[in-house]
């Protein structure tokens, strides 16, 4: 294009010469084009890209199934996560909806029932959870209670005959993660524990683009993951509750974070733990939980995680010909990724800019297509397992001051298996 086919002057509509603007609604409207009515194909409507090449296209509109056709959820436990969170998620679930609440507190219960459209027939004790089986309308439950209380929520929701997703963690220790993965495997019923990270899209690029080779190997990782926790009245600060401190709680989020980027697991775990002197909150958890990871391929994952130290939820590779750097990784919302490659003689940095979307939402939409499909989740019980596995290796490590070694892993890498959701 030539300046002469578009030359640049005042000219045209708006200018003394040309028509007035604003323009005034013709009396009758000429019909709409393609462009802006847009068609259906396979049940959802379409509309073609109005934007011009040197802007990314628009998202297709959402396309959720009809109601009925979604996947049933109760949601048990209605602490800060699930009506703060979990419950809003629904809203831009395409695969799910809330239909049933378990809870303990029956006044709160019917006012987050009415509040969410669920009918109160739908509304269950925990000495109730029993009676799921004669509600044909839940077909899972999202268990968001204290990590000390999984366990017998897992066994008892997978023996009413329903699929259980599981918040993180998924038990105090690995033996009652072992017994819930067993548990839900003799009932028939998927259990999938809640990273919510893992479907989250600037980690999802992560995992892609070191798994890629784009950027060579990786050889350092950095996760951290700091809060200052508040007032000791809450199960977060009592040990028969929560299992542990940091680690479990927002450690956890590191420890995951980079088995899932690099797809294997560790060989050797190294910890040290400090608590503050005088603080009765830390009397039976960890506040600062610091500690390295050794895989076989040679990289090496340094984690923190603290309750004392200012907000950081940061994660931070460096490879063989760059770098990724994903700020709030593991946070709910806020992510921005930078990556740094060589472009022929300097060094490049782009901020790489990904569509927002709804962590929550898209975890309970993986489980419930898996639930419609019959597939695997991405983040089985077994992940879970795993994890608690490394974490008590983690605890050993700081107690005794000794690095330790991880036995190998047999099975395949979950996160290299099919996508689904």
């Amino acid at each position: 294009m030539t300046q002469d086919s578009y030359p640049i002057r005042p000219t045209g509509p708006g200018t003394p010469e040309g028509p007035a603007l604003p323009a005034a609604a013709p009396a009758a409207a000429p019909p709409p084009s393609s462009i802006d009515r847009g068609g259906v194909e396979g049940g959802a409507v379409v509309f073609e890209n109005w934007k011009g090449e040197a802007d990314k296209p628009a998202p297709p509109p959402p396309a959720p199934m009809p109601p009925e056709r979604r996947v049933g959820f109760a949601v048990m436990g209605l602490g800060r996560l699930a009506l703060e969170e979990i419950l809003p998620a629904f809203a831009e679930c395409k695969a799910a909806r809330p239909v049933a609440l378990v809870s303990g507190s029956p006044e709160k219960a019917r006012a987050v029932a009415a509040q969410h459209g669920i009918a109160a027939d739908s509304v269950y004790g925990y000495d109730e959870v029993a009676r799921l089986s004669e509600n044909p309308a839940v077909q899972a439950v999202y268990v968001v209670t204290p990590n000390g209380r999984h366990r017998d929520n897992v066994l008892a929701v997978a023996k009413a005959g329903k699929h259980v997703l599981c918040e993180k963690p998924m038990a105090n220790t690995s033996a009652e993660a072992r017994e819930m993965v067993e548990a839900c495997r003799a009932a028939g019923v998927k259990l999938m524990i809640a990273y919510r990270c893992q479907y989250e899209p600037f980690n999802r690029e992560a995992v892609r683009l070191v798994r890629s080779g784009e950027l060579g190997r990786p050889r350092v990782l950095e996760a951290t993951n700091t809060q200052v926790q508040g007032p000791a009245d809450q199960w977060r600060l009592k040990a028969a509750l929560a299992g542990g401190g940091a680690l479990p709680d927002i450690g956890l989020y590191c420890l995951n974070g980079v088995r899932a980027v690099l797809g294997e697991e560790p060989v050797e775990v190294f910890a040290r733990i400090v608590n503050p002197q005088g603080d009765d909150r830390y009397a039976e958890i960890d506040e600062t939980t610091v500690f390295m990871l050794r895989f076989p391929s040679g990289a090496i994952a340094n984690c923190a995680a603290s309750y004392g130290a200012h907000e950081s939820k940061d994660l931070r590779i460096r490879l063989e010909k760059g770098w990724i750097d994903l700020e709030n990784a593991f946070a709910y919302r806020g992510q921005r990724m930078r990556i740094a490659r060589r472009k022929g003689d300097d060094e490049a940095v782009e901020e790489l800019r990904l569509g927002a979307k709804n962590q929550f939402a898209l975890e309970i939409d993986h489980f419930a297509d898996c639930i419609l499909q019959d597939h695997e989740p991405r983040t089985p019980g077994e992940e879970g397992v795993q994890d608690q596995v490394l974490m008590e290796a983690i605890y050993r490590s700081a107690r005794e001051g000794t690095p330790v070694a991880i036995p190998p892993v047999e099975g395949r890498d979950v996160f290299r298996g099919p996508e689904h959701g």
